[in-house]
């Protein structure tokens, strides 16, 4: 990974002092540790939702009853066992 963007940060002195000592404690950087969470929050959240969007629509089309056969069939599952 070539780091090629410096940002700027301010964080209160709780947050500097927890954040450096789980880097130390795992013998990361604390560059290291705020670069694994801004993927974590932004960028996989995003992938993730891009590939789910791509499953569906990509998938096979299916037949789908009219609205009254629809109609029926949830009507008779509400009446089921657990009604």
């Amino acid at each position: 990974m070539s780091l090629t963007h410096r940002l700027q940060l301010l964080l209160d002195e709780a947050q500097y002092q927890r954040l450096s000592a789980r880097a130390k404690s795992e013998g990361r950087s604390v560059g290291a540790l705020v670069r694994e969470a801004i993927d974590l929050a932004w960028v996989q959240p995003e992938n993730a939702r891009n590939a789910a969007a791509d499953a569906i629509l990509s998938a096979d089309r299916m037949d789908v009853p009219d609205i009254d056969e629809l109609r029926r069939e949830l009507d008779d599952l509400r009446a089921g066992p657990f009604a």
